[in-house]
């Protein structure tokens, strides 16, 4: 019996569905964690010569209280002593629920009405794709979905990556990620 009522909160979670409850969710058809993503998203430039496209992203359960969605793409590997900041979206719509492959295009206007692409470490706005420096090895590339607290964030187009990002931080409710992987 002692052994009984020591599983009986476990079991009292499991019965009343909390265990289960929809959590802020971040996919993708494109690239999945930790496994490599194609040369479709490598950056077309700096020596690289992909399709630079940014992949499909879908999302799901926002948090309570998510007024508007940002998008950052950040390889922490870079051998800059900052990392490299590879695309950066804000003022997402909170109707919006995804992005389809190419939608980061600087050339092409795939993005929902209302949202900002800011300048990435390329120096265009848009999405930079996977460009590491041959034979350095795999690096990181973390999407991250932020849900935030305010409709619209006021970024000029030129910021730093470090200011958005700042400006992103002090927002967000919760996040979602995806780690792409990446060498050449």
């Amino acid at each position: 019996m002692s052994n009984l009522i020591k599983f009986l909160p476990v079991l009292s979670l499991f019965c009343s569905g909390s265990l289960f409850a929809d959590h802020f969710t971040l996919k993708s058809a494109d690239i999945e964690e930790n496994q490599y993503m194609s040369k479709k998203h490598e950056f077309a430039g700096f020596g690289c010569t992909g399709e630079d496209k940014s992949p499909q992203l879908s999302w799901s359960n926002p948090p309570k209280g998510t007024k508007s969605f940002a998008i950052t793409v950040y390889d922490p590997d870079a051998p800059t002593g900052s990392g490299w900041w590879h695309w950066q979206v804000i003022n997402i719509p909170v109707s919006v629920n995804q992005l389809d492959t190419n939608a980061g295009s600087a050339k092409q206007n795939q993005m929902p009405t209302g949202s900002k692409q800011i300048q990435n470490d390329y120096g265009v706005a848009g999405f930079g794709g996977a460009c590491p420096p041959k034979g350095h090895g795999t690096h990181n590339y973390k999407f991250t979905l932020h849900a935030l607290s305010v409709e619209k964030l006021d970024i000029a187009e030129n910021a730093s990556g470090a200011l958005t990002g700042y400006m992103i931080n002090a927002n967000t409710i919760e996040t979602a990620s995806i780690t792409a992987l990446y060498k050449r």
